[in-house]
């Protein structure tokens, strides 16, 4: 990619965003609000002190695990639904070494990671064998595995894992205090060891795509297949292995909801956050170094979105309505890239 070229590309970005911003604040015009004060408020929401920066950060650090690990999915031609299920199985296997094990609080910690990622990689592996052995397409092996996911973590929480009073369909007891992530401080609750996880994932996988040979075999799974066979590339186990990082890091997602969030197991615990990553994917159209700035905008308008809701007395939904623009606005303004392209190279 030349420089003009990556200047049309900023551009064209930046234009799909004022577009979004701007039908978002004339929909609030027609519900009587005031689009500039929702904006200062969102800012505020996410901005306004340490607690609220950290937050942001809070909800950074699982989406920006999720997305990172669909690129690799989708840069080996994978459409992975299952990412929330591989989430849900994370939060699981972390639950499960948190009420189980005695262990000194660092080791227990660690143990209940490592745990969620094995869980997270177990659940995407199978998506990738419905797909390369039973011939099952990943979007409807990976929705039934978010189903049988969220089943079971019920069943935990309504059956196993009830609380001593009776069974409950809310949440499992807390965990004891020694597997919860510690944090910087009181005024900024952000756990540094996933934190860094989170920063260490994000190089990993942008080296590991432009700078590696593998990388190289997953964009050519995903470009073609069966000519990437052909010329040798062994493309179920690239699909395996890109399965399983995704869940990998799906699962290390979902550690960090129970061990930091919520500090006990809940129904859905991802918050939808799977979901989010995938709109993120495709506004970053698969590229891994602009997707953790992506999540981060994301994150602080969904962390500021409360605050507008109870100051401003305007319905938060207000948030997806401006995700559903965006996503409509770099779309058509990805067709118009596209066709001025086409025109320049013509001429």
């Amino acid at each position: 990619m030349n420089y003009r070229e990556l200047l049309t590309r900023l551009g064209f970005t930046a234009l799909s965003v004022i577009m979004a911003l701007g039908v978002t604040g004339i929909l609030i015009l027609a519900l009587g609000g005031d689009p500039i004060a929702v904006f200062e408020t969102t800012w505020s929401g996410a901005f306004g002190d340490m607690k609220r920066t950290a937050s942001v950060f809070n909800f950074w650090i699982p989406l920006t695990l999720g997305a990172i690990g669909l690129i690799i999915t989708f840069t080996a031609g994978l459409w992975n639904i299952g990412v929330e299920g591989q989430m849900m199985m994370g939060a699981v296997f972390a639950s499960y070494a948190a009420r189980t094990f005695d262990l000194p609080s660092p080791l227990l910690i660690a143990v209940a990671i490592a745990m969620a990622g094995f869980g997270g990689m177990l659940w995407g592996v199978l998506v990738g064998i419905l797909k390369t052995r039973a011939g099952v397409h990943e979007i409807f092996g990976g929705v039934a595995l978010n189903a049988l996911a969220n089943t079971f973590a019920i069943y935990l929480i309504a059956g196993p894992w009830q609380p001593p009073e009776g069974g409950s369909a809310q949440s499992t007891p807390p965990f004891p205090e020694a597997s919860w992530l510690p944090v910087i401080s009181d005024d900024f609750p952000v756990n540094v060891l996933m934190l860094g996880i989170t920063l260490v994932s994000i190089f990993v996988v942008t080296g590991l795509l432009y700078g590696t040979r593998s990388g190289l075999q997953l964009k050519a799974v995903g470009k073609n297949p069966r000519s990437a066979l052909l010329l040798g590339i062994p493309t179920e186990r690239m699909m395996l292995l890109a399965c399983a990082g995704c869940g990998l890091l799906a699962g290390l997602a979902g550690s960090y909801r129970v061990l930091h969030t919520y500090q006990s197991l809940r129904p859905l615990v991802s918050g939808g956050i799977g979901f989010l990553g995938l709109l993120i994917v495709l506004l970053a159209a698969f590229r891994p170094v602009i997707t953790p700035l992506l999540t981060f905008a994301l994150a602080a308008i969904i962390a500021g979105s409360t605050r507008v809701k109870v100051l401003l007395q305007l319905d938060q939904s207000l948030v997806g309505v401006l995700q559903g623009l965006l996503v409509l606005a770099v779309l058509l303004m990805a067709g118009v890239r596209e066709r001025f392209s086409g025109k320049e190279k013509n001429t």
